[in-house]
């Protein structure tokens, strides 16, 4: 759907602008949406470069899909302890990208967490695996194990029956390459949300984009309003995909130290500037809990951040507030 509104809203945020060309479209499992100003006289070009964009982001979606058997990632698990898979440069650079924030964060992060296979957490029909299918799938998560060659521009799984899912770290890049494909054809204010995934340029301290946080436990309200002039904004939750058996909830953030989810915070909004400092941190905080969430954010002055604790307190970095209004 095409046309210009006063407030780009999704499922996971709310952006207000001044009157944008506005599109949405399913991509990467959720719908992916674009804001673009340009003068009216200049519609077919921002139409033109918005086709461009979601042509882009669909072409790496489907690259990194593991759901889909002809992908890159696919091939990679369905070559676990046998070969290397060759490796275009997008794919490499998230590899890369997710193995250094495994390592910052001491695994916490891990992608092969996807060895797990039992879990399903389809609203229409979950599944809970047994005690014995994740002990015996749990030694198969290690991060170490996916081995990246990168002047032979491979990657490999140590042992068979590991596989990958960049579910965690893929949506986030795909967003910034449709924005820097916005940017090459002439656009110079332009938000792109990836299902709470942002990438927001060409804002400005009187004009800034508004970007939503949504309450964990009550995902259809706001908790406020973060306001911003460029860069991107992501969110973890245990909200987004998640069951209830026997009384107990279960989400899909899995900790690779247990193979069950994780019961740290409920929910974690991240803002910084540059892609690397802050994709998948998000969901490392969420495995690691509030405290060493915390305790990362304060030491690192290029990622601002917000934490909503398992007992719904809040905690915000300065940055954070400086730039956060609560819902009233």
């Amino acid at each position: 759907m095409r046309g210009v509104a006063a407030c780009l809203l999704s499922v996971a945020a709310a952006v207000c602008v001044a009157e944008p060309l506005r599109e949405a479209r399913p991509l990467m499992g959720t719908v992916v949406e674009l804001a673009v100003e340009l003068p009216a006289a200049d519609a077919t070009r921002a139409h033109a470069a918005i086709d461009a964009a979601y042509r882009e982001m669909q072409r790496l979606s489907d690259m990194m899909n593991h759901y889909d058997p002809r992908s890159v990632v696919s091939a990679i698990n369905d070559a676990a302890g046998r070969a290397a898979v060759n490796l275009p440069p997008e794919l490499m650079a998230v590899l890369a990208m997710a193995q250094a924030m495994s390592a910052r964060s001491d695994g916490a992060f891990d992608v092969t967490v996807a060895s797990l296979r039992g879990w399903r957490f389809r609203a229409d029909d979950p599944r809970l695996p047994s005690a014995a299918e994740i002990a015996a799938q749990w030694p198969l998560v290690n991060w170490r194990d996916l081995r990246l060659d990168a002047d032979a521009k491979t990657a490999f799984l140590a042992r068979p029956g590991m596989r990958i899912d960049l579910g965690g770290i893929a949506k986030l890049p795909i967003v910034h390459a449709g924005m820097q494909l916005l940017a090459r054809r002439g656009i110079t204010r332009a938000l792109v949300n990836g299902g709470g995934d942002v990438e927001a340029l060409g804002g400005s301290r009187e004009r800034p984009w508004r970007v939503g946080v949504r309450d964990p436990r009550a995902p259809e309200r706001l908790l406020g309003v973060l306001r911003i002039e460029r860069g991107f904004v992501v969110s973890s939750g245990d909200y987004e995909r998640a069951f209830v058996r026997d009384g107990t909830r279960y989400h899909h953030i899995l900790d690779p130290r247990s193979g069950y989810p994780a019961q740290g915070p409920r929910g974690v909004t991240l803002f910084g500037e540059r892609l690397e400092d802050l994709n998948g941190l998000g969901v490392a905080i969420m495995v690691r809990g509030k405290a060493d969430g915390m305790r990362w954010l304060s030491e690192d002055a290029r990622v601002e951040g917000l934490i909503i604790d398992d007992d719904g307190s809040v905690w915000m970095t300065p940055g954070f507030r400086d730039r956060f209004s609560a819902t009233q």
